[in-house]
């Protein structure tokens, strides 16, 4: 399986991704997705964000939610994404990997079950090569970040990995 990867930090930003081809934007090498059943089905699509710092889920979501033309849902306690992930229809779910409750291996299993036509982006301010090996086992996941990085970095990585034909846009 292929990642695309984005490591940021103070002096730059690097970006590894593999080309899919006949993709305009030439990213994730990665499984074809199933498109969902109904096509206008992928209009309502929304954008999860499930970390447990709250000032940084709560910006991301506003930033995301002005600057892109999808809904977005922010969650602190991965359960309680877990519970509503079936009323929110998400096309990406983003979640960081250390968290309280579940770590976001753990939670991207779960999340697989309830929205398996979902994509995940997982973001950590940590180094996740040590579970590289449980990272592979991830069918769904599609790209890692790595802390810090700006809204503009996630927007762009959301739309990068959106599963369906029907890609939000930036709002103009």
């Amino acid at each position: 399986m292929s990642f695309i990867g984005i490591e940021s930090n103070a002096s730059a930003l690097r970006v590894a991704f593999c080309r899919r081809p006949g993709h305009p934007r030439g990213v994730a090498a990665s499984p074809v997705v199933k498109p969902v059943e109904k096509r206008n089905a992928d209009r309502t699509r929304s954008v999860v964000i499930v970390d447990d710092q709250k000032p940084f889920v709560d910006l991301m979501a506003k930033m995301i939610g002005e600057n892109l033309t999808c809904r977005v849902h922010s969650f602190t306690r991965p359960k309680d994404a877990l519970r509503d992930l079936p009323s929110v229809q998400a096309g990406v779910i983003v979640t960081d990997y250390q968290m309280p409750e579940m770590n976001g291996v753990e939670f991207i299993w779960e999340a697989s079950k309830i929205a398996p036509e979902a994509v995940f982006i997982m973001i950590s301010g940590h180094d996740l090569e040590l579970i590289e090996h449980e990272l592979a086992q991830l069918e769904r996941l599609r790209m890692r970040i790595k802390k810090p990085f700006g809204w503009r970095s996630l927007s762009d990585a959301v739309l990068e990995v959106w599963p369906g034909p029907d890609v939000p846009q930036y709002r103009q």
